[in-house]
């Protein structure tokens, strides 16, 4: 137990256990506060059972839950309310401590200067830098008087939104834009499959974001902490405002490592690796190259997943590594996918089992990865099969290639513009939110039923675009979105299933079948993979040259 003073009357800790009642009662500790929502982490003990182990001790407890990622001013009068009527000393626990030491930062703006605030937390372990804004503003969200103020702002600056930034400008070249992200740098990460079976170069899927950003977008260099849209309010870290009078969301989405026991510990080394990161992709590539035999896993966690295609990407091109130098016959290849199919829309499933086939891949389908033992190099995994009880199973690798659970970001699952599974609930049509009309979101982050891909963001980007200064003309929405994706399943070094397809899993070719048969491998498919989307992709899409991405017109009036 860490327990952390971070004034007489009042300490705060990481998550305490039952069994930690008695050296709480001992240290002094009069009564309990749970700022930690139950159900937030599967070893967390519920609040129920707390409250019984402190009652027992003879101490007080009381639940004042705070969703991660989100101080609100509401919760920080609750906490106030709660000490004030609580005997003292106090300890407040949450996950790590660090929403107990923010609440109660802010609460005590209303009695102490900033300046001590900072240092009793510092000496406690705490920087609370980040919420010093609203320290100074008396603990509360100063969104009245914003920092700055733009026409439009878009959050995220990924494949999304310097698309629908460059759209926009090449639309109406005046209209006053910002775009916020915290990032360096931006990353062509459909090439990262490629990386990873060494044909592409790690540094040719990099750019600066400086050199990415449409002429004229004022570039906002931080990070989203909140939403309030009924203030049209964007809250950064520190405690920035940025107002707007519209708002396009596109952060991409969250890849939750730290979900996979063990996973974090071992990535990049012990055999274990991700085309999911730019740094990993490398590795993928040796250790193709220098496995000779013994066990490869490769794994898809539960959808919605970027890239659903991705996981089998990695399979099928190290397989053809190891067929083609001889070694195949001495490797073992198992594809554990947490769903029950191999692709999600059946009529490219043919031409991928012949692959499969070919290479003698093993498919473990309802094996969801939970956890990998470096090392030990032992995968286990929850296997929940229907009309069976789950289990859990043992599997050893000598190579592991894992795709990570995929969730939206933190800011945005705790904010107002989430949906119940946290995803930004738009119409799926017009791409505008449902509930705020000023706010429109694309790419990963929205919960339109369409495939997770750059494709399906380079088509959703004109729609946003046109329908957005439709809005600002005073007129209804015009363009829609199909739910257009593309995944180009890299079968072999050479050939390429090119999987396109719209809501539903309606198959949606962009070329005749006399060029492209999407349902067959082909080389022309893969020479448009290899040689053409890359440029495709930084001189048109991000340039907001709109080819073959033409949107739609809406055909109907959306509910």
């Amino acid at each position: 137990m860490e327990l952390s003073r971070m004034s007489p009357q009042v300490t705060v800790s990481p998550q305490i256990a039952v069994t930690d009642m008695a050296a709480i009662r001992a240290a002094g500790h009069r009564a309990i506060i749970c700022n930690r929502p139950d159900g937030e982490g599967a070893d967390q003990p519920s609040f129920q059972e707390i409250e019984a182990a402190a009652k027992a001790e003879g101490i007080e407890a009381r639940y004042v839950p705070v969703q991660s990622g989100m101080v609100t001013d509401s919760d920080v009068t609750a906490f106030g309310e709660a000490i004030a009527s609580m005997q003292r000393p106090v300890l407040a626990y949450c996950r790590s401590g660090m929403r107990s030491a923010t609440l109660w930062s802010l609460n005590e703006a209303k009695t102490r200067p900033l300046p001590e605030i900072l240092a009793m937390a510092k000496e406690a372990g705490y920087d609370m830098n980040g919420v010093a804004r609203r320290v100074a503003n008396g603990g509360k969200t100063p969104t009245d008087n914003a920092d700055v103020h733009y026409k439009l702002v878009i959050v995220g600056a990924g494949a999304g939104g310097i698309a629908v930034a460059a759209s926009l400008k090449a639309r109406e070249p005046g209209l006053e834009i910002a775009i916020i992200d915290p990032a360096d740098i931006h990353y062509y990460q459909p090439g990262w499959t490629m990386v990873g079976a060494g044909i592409f170069e790690p540094q040719d899927t990099a750019k600066t974001m400086g050199s990415v950003i449409p002429k004229g977008v004022k570039w906002i260099k931080g990070a989203v902490a909140a939403f309030e849209p009924q203030n049209n309010a964007v809250i950064l870290d520190g405690c920035r405002v940025v107002t707007y009078d519209r708002l396009v969301v596109c952060p991409g989405l969250k890849l939750d490592w730290g979900r996979v026991e063990g996973l974090v510990e071992t990535l990049g080394r012990n055999g274990v690796t991700s085309n999911y990161r730019y740094d990993l992709a490398p590795y993928t590539w040796q250790l193709v190259q220098q496995m000779r035999g013994g066990t490869a896993l490769f794994t898809q966690p539960p959808m919605p997943i970027k890239c659903a295609g991705a996981p089998q990407k990695a399979m099928y091109l190290s397989a053809d590594h190891w067929h083609r130098s001889g070694r195949l016959k001495d490797i073992d290849i198992h594809f554990c996918n947490a769903g029950g199919v191999l692709f999600g829309v059946k009529d490219y499933v043919p031409a991928l089992m012949e692959y499969v086939e070919k290479y003698d891949a093993t498919l473990d389908f309802f094996h969801n990865l939970v956890a990998v033992d470096g090392p030990g190099k032992i995968a286990t995994f929850e296997v929940k099969e229907p009309e069976q009880e789950p289990r859990r199973i043992e599997m050893a690798f000598d190579m592991l290639h894992v795709c990570p659970p995929q969730t939206a970001p933190d800011f945005i699952r705790v904010s107002p513009l989430a949906d119940q599974a946290g995803w930004v609930d738009v119409d799926q049509a017009t791409l505008r939110h449902k509930s705020f009309d000023n706010i429109w979101a694309l790419g990963d982050v929205m919960n339109a039923p369409n495939a997770k891909t750059a494709a399906a963001a380079r088509k959703q980007a004109p729609t946003v675009a046109e329908n957005l200064v439709a809005d600002i003309a005073g007129r209804s929405a015009v363009a829609q979105y199909d739910g257009y994706g593309s995944c180009p399943l890299t079968v072999e070094r050479g050939k390429i299933v090119l999987a396109e397809f719209g809501y539903g899993g309606v198959v949606k070719p962009s070329f005749p079948s006399f060029l492209i048969d999407g349902t067959k491998p082909s080389r022309a498919a893969w020479f448009l993979k290899e040689k053409l989307l890359p440029p495709i992709y930084w001189q048109a899409m991000l340039k907001g040259r709109e080819w073959m991405a033409k949107p739609d017109r809406l055909e109907f009036v959306p509910e």
